[in-house]
């Protein structure tokens, strides 16, 4: 017997979840329309941001381009392979400025295309302004082609936010009360504060939790691209996206995709909820760091039999102690995917030295401290776009090109 992996009750409690945010289109409207600059800057300015912007569009000014680098030194990028860059850790607002002052003041880093974002969903970074002005200068200014956001389902909310699921979804959720009226998910396994990094752990229906705070996130920022850790948000999320296709999905390396046939399971997965046109809203699969160059491009060449070609695929280059062994160095076996002829996504958890906030700490934070903090961690994600930076220059010598974000570009 084959089992569809959403049952009927579970596929209505979804539908229920968007319809009560307006629909499907309605909510794609929404986001498009938060997506403009204009629109982000004037709500900025609304919540005493408008400095903030001002002074990153001066930053962005002072980045350097691309072409100049490949005119320097007579670049030819005709290799098949194709690199896209990516680097973890933009944690809010005052985080990612302090970094864009870092790299306008060097004048000779090409900023990476895709950003990586592990800040928690809490109500004051969704609608603090925070999450806004982050996206602001991350998607306008920069001009990065990818922003991930990440929802943790174990953090404290407002219990009026999961009385309205249970009301629209006729779901329970079991959580605990925190007082003034504050709730929070009950999560079993890991006792951290998040429970397994705030999403590993998806018990019973929790999954609803986790789109819930996609859509109020969305709405409100124009947020369009999440991390997602767990196997059943996944497939949540697959079905999701059929209904808002303006929202994309990354897959965590904490998945444990990392052998072929997890990939396989995965792939499988994905097919179950395909949208009307084919496609997915997994934009993006994150292989484990166990994996070996040749498990790498035995996924690439599955991806390619599967017919799901939208899908780009990810390593770890460096990552920090908490997620893996000490001296962690995937570069060589980067250049063999990529001279294998296959297009790979290098990302940066870490520029391979030891730090202070270069741990898994600085993405659970208070927002308080978050901010308090955000030169020391600004000076972890700068150094970590130094090495993308390095490493993605080399590639291009070697051949091969390297996507980095806009404003790497001159237009």
């Amino acid at each position: 017997m084959h089992f569809k992996l959403l049952s009927d009750r579970d596929l209505k409690a979804i539908d229920a979840l968007v319809e009560a945010y307006g629909g499907g289109k309605a909510v794609c409207d929404k986001i498009s329309a938060m997506r403009e600059y204009d629109a982000r800057k004037k709500l900025a300015a609304e919540k005493g941001l408008a400095d903030m912007l001002e002074k990153a569009e001066g930053y962005a000014k002072d980045f350097p381009k691309v072409e100049d680098f490949v005119a320097a030194e007579s670049i030819k990028t005709t290799k098949p392979g194709v690199c896209t860059t990516q680097v973890s850790g933009f944690q809010g607002s005052h985080v990612t400025l302090d970094c864009m002052r870092r790299v306008a003041k060097n004048k000779d880093v090409l900023f990476p295309t895709e950003m990586i974002s592990v800040v928690a969903l809490t109500d004051h970074y969704v609608y603090s302004g925070d999450l806004l002005a982050t996206l602001a200068m991350a998607e306008n200014i920069i001009e990065a082609s990818k922003f991930c956001s990440t929802n943790l389902i174990g953090i404290p909310l407002p219990e009026k936010r999961f009385a309205h699921i249970e009301k629209v979804t006729g779901e329970k959720f079991d959580r605990r009360d925190l007082g003034e009226g504050m709730g929070q998910l009950i999560l079993k396994n890991m006792g951290t504060v998040f429970g397994n990094l705030g999403g590993v752990e998806v018990g019973d229906n929790n999954h609803l939790v986790y789109l819930d705070g996609i859509l109020r996130a969305g709405l409100e920022t124009g947020a369009n691209f999440f991390l997602n850790p767990s196997w059943s948000t996944i497939v949540a999320a697959c079905y999701f996206g059929r209904l808002v296709p303006a929202v994309t999905f990354k897959i965590s390396m904490l998945l444990s995709t990392q052998n072929a046939v997890q990939f396989r399971m995965l792939l499988n997965i994905i097919k179950e909820y395909l949208r009307d046109d084919g496609t997915t809203p997994i934009y993006e699969v994150n292989i484990g760091n166990a994996a070996s160059p040749e498990t790498f491009m035995q996924c690439c060449d599955d991806l390619k039999a599967s017919g799901l070609g939208n899908i780009s695929l990810t390593a770890h280059l460096r990552i920090n102690p908490d997620l893996g062994m000490e001296d962690f160095d995937w570069t060589d076996k980067a250049h063999k995917v990529l001279d294998g002829g296959y297009n790979i996504t290098i990302k940066y958890e870490s520029d391979g030295e030891s730090r202070p906030y270069d741990t898994m700490e600085a993405y659970f934070l208070s927002d308080e401290e978050r901010d308090q903090k955000a030169e020391l961690i600004g000076d972890v994600i700068y150094h970590k776009c130094l090495r993308c930076d390095k490493d993605a220059r080399e590639i291009m010598r070697r051949g091969h090109q390297a996507r980095f974000a806009g404003v790497a570009y001159k237009t």
